[in-house]
């Protein structure tokens, strides 16, 4: 069992910029031993822990957590892929054991054609030639510009983060569904089932989401879906139990096999833990 995505933070580092100082559930901060009992709970015995500021100092912080908890397989950070010189940094966090990718905040940056920019494509190469992974984050306006993306560059070993954050809440399932279904179809992509319960409105319900699940799971097929977590952040709509068991529940139709691929073996397979 295999948790693919979750955060450990420090507010008080003061990188994370995008962060309400004063929000009463993400402004505080999360350490292994608030999430070990429940990784405990449900027989989690690794997870991926990923990035939540963009600077290479949280991503050290990260290894360092990292390097002192068991359960923590694999390190997803960032580097500015404004700054070729942050190669450097690249072929550096490459030699730790627990080091495994990056994520640029494209859902934050105000141009959604950033990732299109001549001067960026240096990372994605980057990446490829260091044979890292690459965490795709963004919402479903972005979608036209990843398929560009991933079709040029096929070899990038990508997930796709959040099922690309389908806003549930908006019940845009038409806005989002085609360009699922492309990326599924014309790239090796992976996907992450996980932060769609933060999409939904408030007082959701398992049959709000299920259209959603099933979409991608019928498109990516087990083999390249891994389930995540997105703790602390799922708790803005729901306990980390309570998205695990929705997550069971949307689940349930598939064999063994199946699941077992969705809850750690594609998690394994992707990230090489």
């Amino acid at each position: 069992m295999i948790d693919a995505h979750q955060h450990y933070w420090n507010p008080a580092r003061s990188d994370y910029f995008w962060m309400p100082p004063d929000h009463p559930i993400l402004a505080k901060p999360y350490r292994p031993q608030d999430l070990e009992p429940l990784l405990n709970r449900h027989g989690i015995e690794r997870t991926v822990l990923v990035q939540a500021a963009d600077t290479v100092n949280e991503t050290e912080y990260m290894l360092g957590i990292a390097d002192v908890t068991d359960s923590v397989a694999g390190v997803v950070g960032w580097v500015d892929f404004e700054r070729p010189g942050d190669r450097e940094h690249l072929e550096r966090l490459a030699k730790h054991p627990k080091f495994r990718g990056v994520r640029p905040m494209i859902q934050d940056i105000p141009d959604d054609d950033w990732m299109l920019r001549e001067d960026v494509q240096w990372g994605y190469r980057a990446l490829i030639e260091l044979d890292l992974t690459f965490d795709a984050l963004g919402f479903p306006r972005h979608l036209k510009n990843f398929h560009t993306i991933l079709t040029r560059y096929p070899e990038m070993r990508t997930v796709i983060d959040h099922c690309m954050k389908p806003q549930i809440r908006d019940l845009a399932f038409d806005d989002w569904a085609p360009g699922m279904a492309a990326l599924a179809k014309d790239t090796g992509a992976y996907l992450k089932f996980s932060g769609i319960v933060t999409e939904a409105a408030n007082g959701w319900t398992v049959e709000d989401l299920k259209p959603y699940a099933d979409h991608v799971i019928s498109c990516f097929g087990p083999t390249r879906v891994m389930w995540g977590s997105d703790w602390p952040v799922c708790q803005l709509q729901a306990t980390y139990d309570r998205w695990r068991e929705v997550a069971l529940e949307l689940t349930d139709h598939l064999n063994a096999e199946e699941k077992a691929r969705i809850f750690g073996g594609t998690a394994e397979e992707f990230y090489r833990l």
